[in-house]
């Protein structure tokens, strides 16, 4: 197996449990937020179907300060409000998002990386 298979395999094996744990998050913890009164309202801006479970991890995942400076930005309807969404939410949740939201980043990120470098020839042929 060259480096470039191998590299490939764990791309994709970080891109299906980004998958799974995408499903498991949403429906462990974003359905829970949807149907509580409190919190439906707070998930942030839904662009496309299945945005606001990506939103509600990224309050958990990013640093707190982070998040409040976008809460007071001119485009905060965007994103999930940090504050009611930790009051509704169990440890276990904000961990499970917090793992989904970096593998989801981070192999993203990695698929765009060993895309420049095969371009680049650092695999070679």
């Amino acid at each position: 197996m060259s480096d470039r298979e191998i590299w490939v395999a764990i791309l994709i094996l970080a891109s299906i449990t980004s998958g799974i744990l995408y499903v498991a998050f949403g429906q462990i913890t974003v359905r829970k937020l949807r149907k509580n009164p409190k919190t439906k309202d707070a998930l942030g801006l839904e662009c496309v179907s299945g945005w606001d479970i990506i939103n509600v991890a990224q309050v958990f995942s990013l640093p707190r300060r982070w998040v409040r400076k976008i809460e007071s930005s001119k485009f905060s309807c965007m994103y999930a409000h940090s504050t009611v969404l930790f009051e509704n939410t169990t440890k276990f949740d904000r961990v499970l998002g917090c793992i989904f939201y970096w593998l989801l980043t981070l192999s993203g990120l990695f698929g765009a990386l060993l895309v420049l470098l095969n371009y680049l020839g650092i695999f070679g042929q």
